[in-house]
């Protein structure tokens, strides 16, 4: 039996909230994350976009202290093996940089993690994914590479889907699905004897996970920052996160506003315990 812990959800609702805990139809426990207009309710009443003011905790779980990525991209849109697609190799060249940039270094305040290679390793599958993609379906597409690879407990697995399908979870969905709720999230489960950690990285195909005039490109490096550095602190939902929940990126999503940054790539503001609010870069 799997046990599965997914945490940062980007949510997108009409409720407001900072962060939220439920659980998945598979077991998972999901921590949802507010979309563009909800961080902006909540920014409207905590201190001066500072995630309310609140540090981070050290709950004592383990964090990735010199961490990898490998880069999944599923489906023909993608291009192939030995063609990837020009927008698979932007994001490849994301993560090539990015475990060695001041936007990566703001996260070594905390338990030893260190700038790191993350690589530039990837597995493109040219079978098309389904157009809903439930967290089981990413699951096992993360198997499916292991399946050919072997594990590494320092690598995060991010699936890359396509425009032509969305991720779902329970009865929400990512853009493109019938009831938009996320953007994107992390998470790890038990195979094998190991514990896996891994992301869902939807299309950024409407505007609730979008920042204005960025490209399709810019989007997902956000998103891949926000889930990459929230895998790397808290893996498994129990290293560093505030009292209400909200991990490093969390407590800066969307607010203040999504940057350019190194290497021309999106990110956003990071959570900083030794500046006691969201920064760009140490």
């Amino acid at each position: 039996m799997k046990k599965v812990s997914l945490v940062s959800l980007l949510f997108a609702s009409a409720i407001p909230l900072f962060a939220q805990r439920v659980v998945d139809e598979n077991g998972s426990t999901l921590h949802l994350y507010p979309d563009k207009s909800n961080a902006v309710w909540g920014q409207a009443h905590a201190p001066a976009a500072r995630g309310g003011g609140q540090p981070l905790i050290n709950h004592g779980g383990p964090t990735i202290t010199s961490a990898k990525v490998v880069s999944i991209f599923w489906g023909t849109e993608w291009g192939t093996q030995s063609n990837p697609s020009a927008l698979a190799n932007d994001i490849l060249g994301f993560f090539a940089q990015f475990g060695t940039t001041p936007e990566y270094k703001t996260i070594t305040q905390y338990s030893g993690i260190q700038l790191t290679s993350l690589s530039q390793t990837y597995m493109v599958d040219t079978v098309n994914p389904p157009t809903a993609v439930s967290d089981t379906a990413i699951q096992n597409e993360v198997i499916k590479y292991l399946g050919s690879h072997t594990f590494d407990n320092s690598t995060i697995y991010e699936v890359f889907l396509p425009s032509t399908s969305y991720s779902t979870s329970g009865n929400s969905s990512s853009c493109g699905g019938p009831n938009l709720q996320y953007c994107a999230y992390h998470g790890n489960f038990s195979w094998n004897g190991h514990d896996v950690k891994y992301s869902s990285m939807p299309y950024p195909s409407c505007s609730g996970c979008q920042w204005t005039g960025w490209t399709t490109g810019q989007n997902f490096d956000h998103f891949a920052c926000h889930e990459t550095r929230e895998a790397v602190t808290d893996p498994d939902l129990n290293a560093w996160y505030d009292r209400r929940g909200q991990e490093a990126d969390d407590k800066c999503a969307w607010s203040p506003n999504p940057f350019i940054g190194t290497g021309g790539y999106g990110y956003q503001y990071e959570w900083s315990n030794a500046d006691g609010g969201c920064v760009k870069t140490k």
